[in-house]
């Protein structure tokens, strides 16, 4: 059973090329979040251009994902469900992704950034002779070129580079989780579940899945933080640093930095956010110190609200803030942790 397409009659280069598609990245029956995020990406992309929105999917007994990937905005959900494809590998899942593609030609793929999405992306760019770009933090489409328009910071965060593909198909593109935001799924939505096979037997493979290893330790998930204390290079060295846990300790927050301070070795890389670190999405950010460089300002302008602490009026963390206050740091964050210890401790909050 094929899917039509419904974008109307076409004479242009890649005509035989239609549809939004989104690599549904699942580990043990789980879908990763960035993939629910770039269905809400696709849903958008797919309407523009008046295609079908599709999600794929590669596993082993995973047909049950399919709802949900219908209930966040896929139209079609193109299925290999393999006992081979129970644990990821970059052959298995490149030729069944690869068979795919050539076979139903979409013409923009978006990829969530995590491991296997950038391996497989880039295996598939390979593979199948075309671009792809990667750490993207906006996606649009010209409807009447046709053109995905992938941007990302470049030069080291100091401009934004808009990226195109013009002369292959399909044209993908990987995202970050908390990048882009997620449909409000609607239960019980259907759509189109299309299955293929994958064609290969495990003797026919030339790696081997001898064992799983799961990560442990305590992993820093800033991702996950409702509250963030983050600090920059305007705190002057590690001991100024200090004011962002002091704060953090009273609100229940967690503590991040910008690539500045990681730099200075202030604190650990696993706290960096931004472009080249992790990107959030908190209900309440804290820039102290922080001047807001483009690679700083993509990791975190999502949040729900932005308070920046700044001395300098012109910084550029103030034109994202909620509520910006300019000020000395190591005069205003003391009065703010003395306000808050008094609604903490259940006293009447004084205005700083």
């Amino acid at each position: 059973m094929e899917a039509k397409p419904r974008s109307g009659v076409r004479t242009d280069e890649f005509a035989d090329h239609e549809g939004v598609w989104v690599f549904i990245d699942q580990t043990d029956g789980r879908i990763a979040s960035v993939s629910l995020e770039l269905l809400g990406a696709g849903r958008r992309l797919a309407d523009k251009l008046n295609v079908p929105l599709a999600g794929f999917m590669l596993g082993y007994q995973i047909e049950p994902l399919s709802q949900t990937c219908f209930e966040y905005g896929a139209d079609i959900v193109y299925m290999i469900d393999d006992p081979v494809l129970k644990n990821y590998r970059s052959e298995t899942y490149m030729k069944g992704t690869a068979d795919l593609c050539n076979k139903y030609k979409p013409e923009i793929i978006l990829y969530g950034a995590t491991t296997n999405g950038k391996d497989l992306a880039s295996a598939v760019a390979t593979d199948l002779a075309t671009g792809l770009t990667a750490d993207c933090t906006m996606l649009d489409v010209d409807p009447e070129k046709r053109l995905l328009e992938a941007s990302r910071p470049a030069f080291g965060g100091n401009i934004m580079a808009t990226i195109l593909c013009k002369n292959h198909r399909p044209q993908m593109a990987t995202v970050r989780s908390k990048v882009m935001k997620t449909l409000e799924p609607q239960p019980g939505r259907q759509g189109m579940l299309i299955h293929e096979p994958l064609g290969i037997h495990e003797d026919d493979l030339q790696t081997k899945v001898l064992k799983i290893v799961r990560e442990t330790g305590n992993k820093v998930k800033l991702d996950e933080a409702h509250i963030i204390v983050a600090g920059g290079k305007g705190l002057g060295d590690a001991k100024g640093f200090q004011i962002c846990y002091d704060l953090a300790e009273v609100l229940g927050a967690s503590v991040g930095a910008s690539r500045d301070a990681v730099e200075a070795g202030w604190i650990d890389h696993h706290y960096q956010i931004g472009q080249t670190g992790v990107t959030v999405t908190p209900k309440i950010y804290f820039a102290i110190a922080i001047s807001g460089a483009v690679q700083h300002i993509v990791g975190m302008q999502n949040s729900e609200f932005i308070i920046a602490i700044n001395k300098d009026p012109d910084a550029p963390i103030h034109s994202v803030a909620t509520y910006s206050i300019v000020g000395d740091a190591f005069e205003v964050v003391p009065k703010l942790i003395e306000a808050f210890k008094k609604v903490t401790q259940g006293g009447e909050a004084v205005h700083v």
